[in-house]
C-alpha cells in the first residue's frame, strides 16, 4: 500500500493556500530511487532537505529504518516529527545536523536540491567525504527552480552524473562515484557598514545554507542606518531572524555595554552567525540560538527587538510567515518596547504590525524596502 500522502501536515509557520507538504519532485524522487533502496541494510539511507517528512517516511514505509536525516530548518525537524506520529514511524529515523556522522557509511542519498549553489557544495562535498564508495545520490526539484549550474556543483564532487527524464515538471540528478570529498567550511568576506555604526567593516562568515552568504543585501543595509542611538536597558536587545549576525554583531559594536539575543530557525544561519560574532569579538555578549521564533524568550522580557523578516519557504514566495513572526515579537516586548522591522515594500505589512504589535512609524522607505518601528501596545 502507498504512503498516504494526503496525511503529512507543513509547519504551522508555513500553512498557508497553495504551499504543500508533498510535491511531485518528491514523489519523483522516490520513484527514481526505488531499486537501489530496495536493497538497503539498515541505516544506509540518508535523507536531506525533506522539509516536511514526505521522503522520510514513505521510504519508513517501505520498510527502511535507520533513516539518517537533516533539515535545516527547526520547523521542518518538528513537522516530520508530528507526521511521524501521526503515522506511527517515530522510530524509523534519526535527525543529525550538517556534519559527518549524517553521511558516514551512506550507500543512498536523497536530497531536496536547495536554492543556494553554495549550500548544494557543502551538502556534496560532505557526502564525497564520508558516504560509501558506492553511494548513490538522487537530487531532485521541480524544473522551474533548476539550473545547469547544480550539474557543474555536483560534476565537482562526482565522476558520474545522470540526468532523468522530466515528469510533471520535476527532474532528479543522480551522482555517483564520489571525489574530492570536504568538510563544509564558511566563506568569509569584509563587508563594510553603513557610516552611523562605529566600526567601518566586519567580517562576515557564511555556511552555504545562509541567505545572501558573506554579502550585506540591501535590506539589512537599510536596516542597519535605521537603528536607534539608545535603547532602553531591559532585558537582552533581540536579533530575531538574525542569518549570518551582521545585525547582531552591529548591535554589539554599537552598545558595548549590552548583550544581544539572536536567534533563526536555519540550522546554516546559526552556525553563520556564530561564527560571524567569534569573527569580530564580541562573541562574549552575543548568544545565538536555533529557535522556532523567540520561544526560548520569556514574555515582555525585552525592550527593543529587530527583525528581517523571510519571505520565502523554500523557493516559494509567501507572506504568511512574517504576521506569525510579529505577534511573537509582540509576546517578548515590554510595554512600550519597539520593534524595528525591514520588509519588502510591495507586502505592506503595516496594518499587521499596528494591529500584532502596536502603533507603527515609517522610518524609510525606497521600491524595494520599508522600515518600520512599532511600539508594543501597554
Amino acid at each position: 500500500m502507498d504512503f498516504p500522502f494526503e496525511t503529512l501536515r507543513r509547519a504551522p509557520d508555513v500553512e498557508a493556500p497553495g504551499l504543500v507538504a508533498v510535491d511531485a519532485a518528491d514523489r519523483l524522487l522516490l520513484d527514481e530511487s526505488a531499486a537501489v533502496r530496495a536493497g538497503l541494510s539498515g541505516g544506509g539511507l540518508v535523507v536531506i532537505g525533506d522539509t516536511h517528512g514526505a521522503l522520510t517516511l514513505a521510504a519508513a514505509h517501505e520498510g527502511a529504518r535507520g533513516i539518517r536525516v537533516n533539515q535545516d530548518e527547526l520547523t521542518g525537524e518538528r513537522a516530520l516529527a508530528a507526521n511521524a506520529s501521526r503515522a506511527g514511524l517515530d522510530r524509523a529515523f534519526a535527525s543529525l545536523p550538517l556534519t559527518p556522522d549524517l553521511v558516514r557509511g551512506a550507500r543512498v542519498v536523497l536530497l531536496r536540491l536547495p536554492r543556494s549553489l553554495d549550500a548544494l557544495d557543502d551538502i556534496a562535498a560532505l557526502v564525497a567525504a564520508y558516504a560509501a564508495p558506492d553511494v548513490v545520490v538522487f537530487a531532485g526539484g521541480r524544473i522551474k527552480h533548476m539550473t545547469v549550474s547544480m550539474n557543474e556543483v555536483l560534476g565537482r564532487r562526482f565522476a558520474r552524473l545522470d540526468v532523468s527524464h522530466a515528469r510533471q515538471k520535476s527532474r532528479v540528478l543522480i551522482a555517483r562515484d564520489p571525489h574530492d570529498g570536504a568538510d563544509p567550511t564558511p566563506r568569509h568576506a569584509l563587508v563594510p557598514l553603513p557610516s552611523p555604526l562605529p566600526t567601518g567593516e566586519i567580517t562576515v562568515c557564511a555556511y552555504g545554507g545562509a541567505f545572501a552568504g558573506a554579502t550585506l543585501d540591501i535590506g539589512t543595509r537599510m536596516l542597519l542606518s535605521h537603528l536607534p542611538d539608545t535603547v532602553a536597558p531591559d532585558g537582552p536587545i533581540v536579533d530575531f531572524a538574525c542569518g549570518t549576525g551582521i545585525v547582531a554583531t552591529a548591535l554589539a559594536l554599537r552598545h558595548p555595554d549590552r548583550r544581544v539575543h539572536a536567534s533563526d530557525v536555519s540550522a546554516a544561519a546559526v552556525a553563520s552567525a556564530r561564527a560571524t560574532v567569534a569573527a569580530n569579538g564580541v562573541d562574549g555578549r552575543v548568544e545565538v540560538v536555533q529557535d522556532d521564533l523567540l520561544q526560548q524568550l520569556s514574555d515582555a522580557s525585552t525592550a527593543f527587538v529587530v527583525l528581517n523578516p523571510p519571505f520565502h519557504s523554500g523557493a516559494a514566495v509567501t507572506a504568511a510567515i512574517a504576521p506569525r513572526m510579529f505577534a511573537d515579537a509582540a509576546r517578548v516586548l515590554r510595554p512600550d518596547g519597539e520593534l524595528r522591522v525591514v520588509w519588502n515594500s510591495h507586502l505592506r505589512y503595516r496594518s499587521a504590525l499596528d494591529r500584532l504589535v502596536g502603533p507603527t512609524r515609517q522610518l524609510a522607505r525606497d521600491a524595494t524596502f520599508t522600515v518600520t518601528a512599532s511600539v508594543r501596545r501597554g
